[in-house]
């Protein structure tokens, strides 16, 4: 009977990834590298006393500073207690690229779980609903802004096998288009576009009908151009840069193409503008990717301010809070798409999450454009994306790897995964027991 339990036993530690046991696990290190892109993306690894780590990354156009912060607060810490690990840095996280670093640690905290038990990461969320990811692809912006340009780049993804696009339909369209805009634009003494708003300031633009037609008439000829069994969505003219009303008079114009959503139409922290303009039109309106934990989607939610929430992993708080802010969401019949622009690090928690969500859409791809994207990483397949969709990985962890040399070739600066001491003790000297502040 013994030799039997103990067959059992090691049956169910044979997965086990560890030198001695997951109980001894100690977090040893955090470094990172920045890849330079069209939004840098800081890596991050946790290194522990195993030698086995996990890899996230701070949100895109983040700072690895975000996730360095946190530094003393992770060493010697047993990863494999990751909730109370996140309970403990959560509260010094914010809205927008502030939530990254506590987003790209969570992570790369499930992934060094992950290999340990070797187990892949969506099961640690409940499971997969799915076996295959949908993706929506984002659109560049062609250089001349007309209907037929934007046609043409929208096709150029349909050709992909892509069957959910995004493409931007903002004020810029309405650039050297007489009496589209009313009035005369503000201008900023450091060179911003006239058409945008300082943080605060509020809107300050309105558009004529005229200007109207122009916006609506890209839309039609992208419709008229990929056909009606391509999803469509539009990504945010607004953060302020329309009036409430006015972004309401454009979804009403764009109410007969069908769209999946509009996004982010008006300043990301005003649910009760967002409950005006989804309460307004036919369209449906998709925001989210600047709000932080299931506290900052709360309100949205509850008011159903919006028709679908848009979370990026990487400011919502990581996988697990992602998962249960979707699934809040569910309460109230909304559903969950997913915001991206990152590396396939994070790609793959994205994939990993959806996986997880009864309630998924699809899911952002922002680096289709880039020739060194894939190179980032080792594990990813060569034809990752099949008919709009990649499939569920099973392996270990995120399924994918550090391509350290695919790495170094694309530094924002030098310095990989360089030593990073100077974050081992507390920024502030108080919090030192062995130091005074006055000292």
């Amino acid at each position: 009977m013994s030799d039997q339990i103990n067959e059992m036993a090691e049956r169910a530690t044979d997965k086990v990834n560890t030198h001695s046991r997951p109980s001894d696990l100690k977090i040893t290190d955090i470094r990172l590298a920045v890849v330079c892109s069209n939004y840098d993306y800081p890596i991050i690894r946790i290194d522990t006393n195993q030698g086995v780590y996990g890899i996230g990354e701070v949100r895109d156009a983040g700072h690895k500073e975000n996730a360095l912060q946190f530094k003393s607060m992770l060493l010697g810490q047993n990863p494999c207690n990751i909730d109370m690990i996140f309970h403990s840095i959560k509260r010094f996280g914010n809205w927008g690229r502030e939530g990254g670093g506590v987003s790209g640690l969570e992570i790369a905290l499930w992934d060094l779980i992950g290999k340990v038990y070797g187990v892949p990461c969506y099961q640690f969320l409940g499971g997969k609903y799915r076996e295959k990811v949908r993706l929506y692809a984002d659109t560049p912006q062609p250089s001349t802004p007309t209907p037929q340009a934007y046609a043409e780049r929208v096709l150029s993804r349909k050709a992909l096998g892509l069957t959910f696009i995004k493409f931007d339909v903002g004020l810029h369209l309405l650039d050297g288009i007489p009496n589209s805009i009313v009035g005369q634009t503000t201008k900023f003494e450091n060179g911003m576009s006239g058409n945008w708003t300082a943080p605060g300031t509020g809107p300050v633009t309105r558009v004529t009908d005229r200007g109207l037609e122009a916006m609506a008439a890209v839309v039609s000829a992208v419709r008229d151009a990929v056909g009606w069994e391509t999803s469509l969505c539009i990504d945010h003219f607004g953060h302020g840069m329309m009036t409430t009303k006015e972004v309401i008079r454009l979804g009403k114009a764009l109410e007969p193409f069908g769209l999946a959503w509009i996004e982010d139409p008006v300043r990301f922290w005003d649910a009760d503008a967002h409950k005006q303009v989804t309460d307004a039109i036919a369209v449906p309106v998709a925001a989210g990717e600047e709000w932080y934990l299931l506290d900052g989607f709360r309100e949205f939610i509850e008011k159903r301010a919006v028709d679908i929430i848009h979370p990026d992993l990487l400011t919502s708080g990581g996988m697990a809070e992602t998962k249960r802010i979707a699934d809040y969401a569910e309460r109230y019949g909304i559903p969950t798409a997913l915001h991206f622009a990152g590396s396939p690090i994070a790609f793959m928690a994205n994939v990993h999450t959806a996986a997880a969500i009864p309630s998924f859409v699809a899911l952002e791809h922002h680096g289709l454009d880039l020739p060194f994207w894939e190179g980032l990483v080792t594990g990813l397949p060569k034809n990752y994306i099949v008919d709009g969709y990649v499939d569920v990985p099973d392996k270990p962890g995120l399924g994918v790897d550090l391509d350290y040399e695919g790495i170094e070739a694309n530094l924002r600066f030098p310095g990989l995964f360089e030593p990073t001491e100077e974050w081992n003790t507390p920024k502030l000297s108080f919090w030192q027991p062995d130091k005074r502040w006055d000292k």
